[in-house]
């Protein structure tokens, strides 16, 4: 007992909480908890870990090893100073020891310390911080706190250029590893380099270990009553077996019969399904699906926010909105009125609830199931690929210029072949000539009945502007062009003597002294005048009433051409189907266009009026049609504001449908020179489309719209009554219903009229209107 005293002298007390910090601390008066066994259990286990760290031999800055006390302990025992075990007043016993007793204790100590067998594996961590993360340290400036509750500062981390000088000079810095539980580096011995490559190596770390090592049977068995595992194999089992070579002639002979037909792989399926008659009905397609495919039922409908048993008030629909409810149709009713409770206790059964199952159950019973497929299509994929508008100019773009004059509405509007002059006709009974540069009224003629349609003359050889008036057609001379034009304009009016009627005609040539030209009188009103493009011949349409015995009132109507130099008329030696809207002379052949409500016809006048197309719309009502310079494009105008686009030589269905108009389309035309189409409507707005045609026949036309003009206002429920594009520059004239005229100026300068007429603007547009006054 005298040597266990004076041993615990220099050893710590470790308590049952610090023994995995290895905490320690000292203990007063220690001999007197002796007596306890379980302290004195712990008293040997603390001897124990302080011999293994005096046999590490490891010195610290913040904690003195024991073995430095020890060493010096005669100078601590002597001097009475407080060494690394701090001993109290009340501790009589260490005192009365005396000096001998401390030379025998630091003997025993140092006995201990050469018997002890601890290694580098068992080295006591110089961190006393514990298992505490060290993510808790990462921001301070200490690492944890020591025995006397002092910060553990952290060394100071080197610069990476001072690690780089370091690493430089130092050759053996790649065995360095930095510790960060003990804040130091650490340098591996050959030992620890050779256990790591042959770890990384796949071996184990020791080289002394044999994995292959003999086995050995530490167990006997005395009598064997089972055989061994280990037996031979039998020689039948490395012989062909008989049995199955039969079994396999026998398939093989049944796959030759083509009794067994062998699994083909998924290639040769996928082949045989690409492969199929392209000339055979598609009937024959399905018989392979003709078995019955499982399609799963559709799941019911989930309660949404509205079926809320406390919805906010302002989803409660009111007692006026529940009563206009019951007056809608059943498909338009909501099938659920959301209703407000004060908990869920108040909830009343639904009322719905066997009605719904019920109909549900007649769905899944009687309702067939199809399988829709649906197409993931972009959107955007969808639309047309157009180009840039600013790359499709010149086109009409804005207001240029106005002429006022008429006091109605204008009703027509054309322009002389040069595309210096126009004519407008109006309901106020007058013709007026303009000049399109400036503006100025060059003619007024007083027709005496309201002006119904103006054409010029396409022939540039001649002056004459044919105008609809009631029952006439008025062939004038408006006194424009040189004085060899005028003359022979005169000699191609001049009438002798009136024409007498023959059985084949009711239409009468009649010298007009008034106006100075040519009255054609018809029996009956004439709705349109067309003009053929060498000038020479004139087709009107006139409307014929018809009364049947029954007295009803049924609309007939007839064309009539008309031969200018011969002042012969004759009507079409074929039989008009339907009721005649307008009618158009192909622009290069000897065709001949007549359109019904429905449908258009082409007949060829050479061959007697042989009928050549037949073009579907599929329109309401036809109101007007144009056809290309080409020839072999038509775009037809329709009451219900639709426009379609006719390739003659692709089909005789519309190739192009647009629904452009809110009301009706009241004319259609196209530019002679540039690829440009427009047409006008009672909605008061005129469109203007770049219309391209190809000269390559596998290539389709190309539709663009370009520009919405406005300008014109409603009267009497009309608006932009007729449209004409001029013959060489990207201009388009309107007339209206308002009895306004308008040109786009695009510089908004009166003094540059003139130079903004050139080929580098984009529009002149013509609004006729119906003030006195005319201005420039």
């Amino acid at each position: 007992v005298p040597a266990l005293r004076s041993r615990l002298r220099s050893v710590a007390f470790l308590s049952p909480s610090s023994l995995g910090a290895s905490k320690f601390i000292s203990l007063p008066k220690f001999e007197s908890r002796l007596c306890h066994w379980e302290t004195f259990y712990w008293v040997l286990y603390a001897m124990r870990i302080k011999d293994m760290s005096d046999g590490e031999g490891s010195d610290s800055e913040d904690y003195p090893s024991i073995r430095d006390s020890d060493s010096e302990g005669e100078e601590s025992d002597s001097s009475g100073d407080e060494g690394v075990i701090n001993t109290s007043d009340n501790d009589g016993a260490a005192s009365d020891s005396g000096d001998d007793d401390d030379e025998s204790d630091s003997s025993e100590l140092g006995e201990g310390v050469e018997e002890s067998d601890s290694s580098e594996d068992e080295v006591v961590p110089r961190n006393t911080v514990g298992d505490v993360p060290l993510e808790w340290y990462r921001d301070e400036k200490h690492i944890g706190y020591d025995i006397k509750g002092k910060k553990i500062k952290k060394k100071e981390k080197e610069d990476k250029l001072q690690s780089f000088l370091a690493s430089a000079d130092d050759s053996k810095n790649w065995r360095k590893i930095y510790d960060e539980y003990n804040d130091e580096e650490v340098e591996l011995t050959k030992e620890d380099i050779k256990s790591i490559s042959r770890l990384l190596e796949g071996k184990a770390p020791h080289g002394d270990f044999d994995p292959y090592a003999p086995y050995v049977d530490w167990f006997k068995w005395d009598d064997s009553k089972h055989p061994l595992s280990n037996a031979p194999e039998p020689k039948r089992r490395f012989i062909p077996s008989k049995s199955e070579s039969k079994l396999v002639n026998k398939i093989k002979l049944a796959i030759r019969k083509g009794l067994i037909k062998p699994k083909k792989s998924k290639e040769e399926e996928e082949d045989e399904e690409s492969v199929y008659p392209l000339w055979e009905d598609d009937s024959n397609s399905t018989e392979k699906n003709n078995h019955l495919t499982y399609i799963p039922a559709p799941k019911p409908k989930l309660p949404g926010h509205e079926e809320s048993f406390n919805p906010s008030l302002e989803y409660i629909p009111t007692q006026e909105e529940v009563n206009s409810y019951q007056l809608m149709y059943e498909e338009d009713r909501p099938k659920f009125i959301p209703k407000r409770f004060a908990n869920m206790r108040s909830i009343p059964a639904y009322e719905n609830a066997v009605k719904e199952c019920f109909e549900r159950c007649l769905d899944l019973y009687l309702c067939p199931r199809v399988r829709k497929k649906r197409l993931n299509i972009d959107p955007e994929s969808l639309k047309p690929k157009l180009p840039s508008r600013t790359e499709l100019k010149p086109y009409p773009v804005a207001c240029y210029l106005e002429y006022r004059g008429h006091e109605d509405a204008v009703t027509s509007v054309s322009v002389e072949a040069s595309g210096q002059w126009i004519a407008s006709g109006s309901l106020d009974g007058t013709l007026r000539i303009w000049e399109v540069e400036t503006g100025r009224c060059v003619k007024i003629c007083d027709i005496g009945e309201a002006v119904k349609y103006v054409a010029w003359n396409p022939n540039p050889e001649h002056s004459i502007v044919a105008v609809s008036a009631g029952q006439d057609i008025l062939l004038l001379n408006p006194g424009c062009g040189t004085e060899e034009v005028q003359k022979r304009t005169k000699e191609l009016l001049s009438v002798e003597m009136p024409m007498p009627d023959d059985s084949a005609s009711s239409v009468s040539w009649l010298h007009d002294d008034k106006l100075e030209g040519i009255r054609l009188r018809h029996s009956k009103t004439v709705a349109s005048v067309e003009w053929h493009r060498k000038g020479d011949y004139l087709s009107t349409l006139v409307i014929i009433s018809l009364v049947f015995l029954t007295l009803a009132l049924r609309e007939s109507r007839a064309i009539f051409i008309h031969k200018l130099s011969k002042k012969f008329t004759q009507t079409l030696s074929f039989k008009l189907h339907g009721v005649a809207v307008t009618s158009v002379f192909h622009p290069t052949r000897s065709f001949f266009f007549i359109s019904t409500k429905k449908i258009i016809r082409v007949y060829d006048l050479v061959k007697d009026g042989k009928l050549v197309k037949k073009l579907e719309t599929g329109l309401r009502e036809v109101s007007s049609i144009a056809v290309h310079p080409s020839g072999d494009h038509i775009i037809v105008g329709s009451r219900e504001g639709k426009l379609c686009w006719f390739d003659m030589d692709l089909s005789s269905k519309p190739y192009k449908t647009l629904k452009l108009h809110q009301k009706d389309i009241n004319n259609v035309s196209f530019h002679r020179l540039y690829p440009l189409f427009a047409t006008c409507s009672d909605d008061c707005t005129a469109y203007v489309f770049h219309g391209m045609v190809y000269s390559d026949l596998n290539q389709n036309p190309l539709i663009v719209p370009l520009e919405i003009l406005r300008g014109h206002t409603s009267s009497n429920g009309r608006g932009v009554l007729d449209c004409k594009f001029h013959p060489r520059q990207p201009w388009l004239f309107t007339s209206g219903a308002d009895s306004v005229h308008h040109i786009p100026d695009p510089l908004h300068h009166r003094s540059t009229i003139l130079s903004a007429l050139g080929p580098n603007y984009a529009l002149t547009v013509l609004f006729l209107g119906t003030h006195t006054r005319t201005s420039q």
